[in-house]
């Protein structure tokens, strides 16, 4: 195990300073000393930058706090930045919107050509510049880890890209939206559509604007990224079909749990209907790993017919689960590669 004061300290630059990218931030500016005992490495924020603005932060920050916005600078080119701070790591928290898509796919093109591994949580440039992303970190010889994009802190992500890799798996069937989980759950107990969001809503589990989530958006593009890493689809190829959970699910949610069951909002595909994504409202049975997920707690079937089905589930559905997922990849990208068993 590696001693408390080893490894190196990688600087990250922090792109997004919203509720993931906060509590990634205070993570980074408070475990400094635990990680580098477990891990060997000890990654250092080095600048933030929003929209207008950045800051660059001090060489050893550990116990600090990220200054207010008052303190703030204008935004340099990001270029200047990663040069300035020396970047190992671009970790990008920006919305998953359509009006962000360009700006991240920008970033992480330009970061991963110079060298420099990208961790992200956002998922619109994934899904419309797979490819070029791909095609920029061979250039580079850099490192891309989707994490934060595909379930928060829900491994998914590292079991489609390496955990399942040589066993043959052929489906994945996946609840990766916490917030579907929740609502159906709080239907099949009798509340109103309304009720039950709201509620998600004021545990933060739900966005203010939950219709990705509801409309089975979400949870059709986390399986399309996690297929792109399993089978290598092109995510942009990909067709998609959805059935929502709406005003009119409440019933059939009901029905279900009389029966003993649930209702899911089952995202599926298969290898062998190639760039399908399907999200259905599923009743489930008891043995079934999706019927036992208690909301907002995800999971994802891994079907693997000589290995047998591998399934992960739980892991926080929040804006601090996808943090720490973040931490993780950043680690993965950053951490010192020994021999062994490490």
């Amino acid at each position: 195990m590696p001693s408390p004061d080893a490894g190196t300290a990688p600087a990250v630059v922090l792109s997004g300073h919203g509720p993931v990218g906060r509590a990634y931030a205070e993570r980074l500016l408070t475990q400094g000393q635990g990680l580098a005992r477990d891990h060997g490495v000890r990654p250092r924020l080095a600048a933030v930058r929003v929209g207008s603005a950045q800051v660059l932060l001090p060489g050893d920050p550990d116990g600090r706090a990220v200054p207010p916005r008052t303190e703030w600078a204008p935004l340099a080119d990001l270029a200047q930045t990663l040069d300035r701070t020396g970047a190992r790591v671009l970790v990008q928290a920006l919305p998953s919107s359509p009006q962000a898509r360009q700006q991240a796919a920008e970033e992480a093109v330009l970061a991963l050509g110079r060298g420099v591994h990208v961790v992200t949580a956002t998922k619109s440039h994934l899904l419309s510049h797979w490819s070029e992303l791909g095609e920029a970190a061979r250039a580079g010889g850099s490192l891309i880890r989707i994490s934060g994009a595909t379930g928060a802190s829900l491994p998914a992500a590292d079991l489609a890209r390496t955990g399942v890799r040589g066993l043959g798996c052929r489906t994945l069937r996946a609840c990766p939206n916490g917030t579907a989980t929740f609502v159906l759950d709080r239907l099949a107990a009798g509340d109103p559509l309304d009720r039950a969001v709201g509620e998600a809503q004021r545990r933060g589990i739900a966005e203010a604007d939950p219709t990705a989530d509801l409309s089975g958006g979400d949870a059709a593009t986390k399986v399309r990224l996690l297929a792109a890493l399993l089978w290598g689809w092109e995510p942009s190829a990909v067709r998609v079909a959805t059935e929502a959970v709406d005003a009119r699910t409440g019933p059939a949610a009901l029905a279900a749990a009389a029966r003993g069951n649930r209702l899911r909002a089952v995202a599926s595909a298969s290898a062998e209907h190639p760039f399908v994504v399907e999200v259905r409202l599923e009743e489930t049975v008891p043995g079934d790993p999706l019927h036992a997920l208690t909301g907002p707690e995800k999971a994802v079937v891994y079907g693997c017919p000589d290995a047998g089905d591998i399934t992960v589930s739980g892991g926080r559905s929040s804006p601090l689960g996808a943090a720490l997922a973040m931490l993780r990849d950043t680690i993965d990208v950053t951490a010192p590669r020994g021999y062994g068993f490490g």
